[in-house]
């Protein structure tokens, strides 16, 4: 058996449902092929039972031939036997068919939305983003699991349709036509379920879109006392997806009741029409018996077809949800004419350079960039890091960022956002997610970070548990963290953005301290408006409008006397006060 997860879940086709649902199943063609041949031969091993117990009845009890009997008695264990065997090795290759179809399709979602970033709640809800990998990934699965016994199931009708056909034409022509017909009525009830399917699919995404939009807001909603009104809007999409529900639930009885009734009239048309050829002589007793057991045998092919129709029609709905997240594109992808990895790639000590605001980071240096307006620093760091749809303008080495490889941007530059994440896990393993370091070095980095005490506060150090999200961690605690997370990357470009401000004045002034010490010869930009951080910097920028309206040192340009000055004190000394008021 293949172990899970795979190492690369392969790059899938997204023209239609049914082209994403074949690549699926050319991942698997193995254990599918092994699933269908057993298949095949438990249901074919079923629909030979009847045939040989007829021979028993017409060669060995009603001649009184013991050889005879013991002979098809002997066949009928053999039968027994390998329907056993292949039944259960057919359900064991199924249920791996449906984990690994359905697994594959969750590691390409968790991959892909790794890729887009932003990108993809900006397009598709987070709640039907996780109705995808909590339920349609699971349906896409159901396909694989129930086409072993599908090709079980035609074969099989194949031979019974045979034997039935030798027998007596009329019979033979009944099942031969009457089955496909059947299944095809069953279509009229298939078709407008699949529509309200996905219409409950629709609601449901909704309701889990606002369920998560909600529980991440929760605080928010508290302070503001607008818990009741999220509750009433949850509570009416509740009723909503019930409402779906209920007219799903009324399809879904009908196609249920039909998967019962229909064959139930078939196995009676054929049971009355073999009798009547039984009293005239026609066919044998055993024969007989055997349209008696053909009669109850044909109901499990039938089903099982029935369901096949089901499952796809849920594979097919759950494929197009599918590849609607997986057809998202990301904000950042190489650009057409992107340089081969490491042909022409920039020098070591190469600067970096925003052509639109005019920054230029030299190499080695602490540079820091203040401005009024967070958002425009921010956007800065964006643009540097390659991040976002508008990156223009950036060059490394001369060379625009889109024109390198993303791969060799992530290398050289990191950027460490002002509302960082923190995932479930280890410790050790969130601030050193590639094992790279020793535990002296990650507490070295945590040092640097001033996250000592948050380490001391955890019973279990390095080996504690993250809890989601870091929520038992302060919004201090959980930037500190960050930043021994990205200290430890030793990015030869390091972009942090406001790293410091959730932590009090005294803590903020041992991190700058200790970081300018770290970083030394390598280059780092800080977004910051504290004065703390912005005394230890090599070179001050203060930017308005996307443009460098002063340059300097913190100590220069606070004891200027120009507009430009005035303006850098103005946002230095308001940052101040807001560090006062924390």
């Amino acid at each position: 058996m293949r172990p899970l997860p795979y190492d690369h879940p392969g790059t899938p086709v997204l023209t239609s449902p049914m082209a994403f649902l074949g690549w699926v199943g050319r991942r698997q063609w193995r254990t599918l092929l092994g699933g269908v041949t057993f298949g095949v031969i438990w249901m074919v091993a079923q629909a030979l039972i009847p045939a040989t117990l007829a021979k028993a009845i017409d060669e060995g009890i009603i001649p009184g031939d013991t050889g005879a009997l013991l002979r098809w008695s002997g066949a009928l264990l053999g039968l027994a036997a390998v329907t056993a065997l292949a039944g259960a090795a057919r359900h064991q290759l199924a249920v791996a068919n449906w984990l690994r179809a359905a697994f594959r399709s969750v590691q390409l979602i968790g991959w892909h939305s790794a890729d887009t970033g932003e990108a993809l709640p900006r397009d598709t809800p987070t709640g039907d983003v996780v109705a995808t990998v909590a339920s349609d990934s699971m349906r896409l699965g159901g396909a694989y699991d129930t086409t072993a016994r599908f090709a079980g199931a035609i074969v099989s009708y194949i031979v019974v349709a045979v034997i039935l056909l030798r027998a007596s034409m009329p019979l033979g022509l009944l099942v031969l036509i009457g089955v496909p017909v059947l299944v095809g009525l069953l279509s009229f009830i298939v078709r407008p379920l699949q529509r309200r399917q996905a219409q409950q699919r629709e609601e449901s995404g909704r309701l889990i879109g606002l369920g998560a939009d909600t529980v991440a807001g929760l605080r928010v909603l508290r302070g503001i006392g607008g818990e009741t009104t999220f509750l009433a809007r949850y509570a009416a999409q509740s009723q909503q997806v019930r409402e779906v529900g209920y007219r799903v639930a009324g399809v879904q009885a009908a196609l249920d009741a039909a998967q019962v009734l229909l064959p139930g009239i078939f196995v009676v048309l054929v049971t009355w029409l073999g009798a009547r050829f039984a009293i005239d002589g026609r066919i044998t007793p055993g024969q007989l018996v055997a349209f008696y057991g053909y009669s109850a045998f044909l109901v499990t092919p039938l089903r099982t077809a029935t369901e096949f129709v089901d499952r796809l029609t849920r594979a097919h709905i759950g494929a197009r949800k599918i590849i609607r997240v997986l057809k998202v594109e990301p904000d950042h992808v190489d650009h057409p004419d992107v340089v081969t990895p490491g042909a022409t790639e920039p020098p070591a000590d190469s600067a970096l350079r925003d052509e639109r605001s005019g920054v230029v980071v030299e190499p080695g240096q602490f540079l820091a960039v203040v401005s009024g307006r967070p958002e425009e620093s921010a956007a800065l760091a964006d643009r540097l890091g390659r991040f976002g749809t508008d990156v223009e303008g950036v060059t490394l080495g001369g060379i625009p960022l889109t024109h390198l490889p993303l791969a060799t941007v992530r290398r050289r530059i990191l950027v460490s956002e002002t509302d960082p994440r923190l995932f479930t896990g280890v410790l050790r393993d969130e601030l050193d997610p590639w094992g790279a370091h020793s535990d002296e070095e990650v507490l070295a980095a945590l040092t640097i970070a001033s996250g000592e005490d948050v380490l001391e506060a955890l019973a279990d150090g390095l080996d504690s548990e993250v809890e989601e999200r870091g929520r038992s961690f302060s919004g201090g605690q959980r930037q500190r963290l960050a930043l021994t997370r990205a200290l430890l990357a030793n990015a030869p470009i390091l972009v942090l953005v406001e790293p410091t401000s959730a932590v009090d004045a005294h803590t903020e002034a041992r991190i700058a301290d200790r970081l300018a010490t770290f970083r030394a010869g390598r280059t780092t930009v800080v977004m910051t408006a504290s004065p703390l951080v912005l005394d230890r910097a090599d070179r001050v920028l203060l930017l308005q409008d996307d443009a460098i309206l002063a340059e300097g040192t913190h100590h220069e340009l606070m004891h200027r006397r120009d507009g430009a000055s005035a303006a850098y004190r103005a946002v230095v000394v308001r940052g101040a006060d807001e560090e006062e008021t924390r």
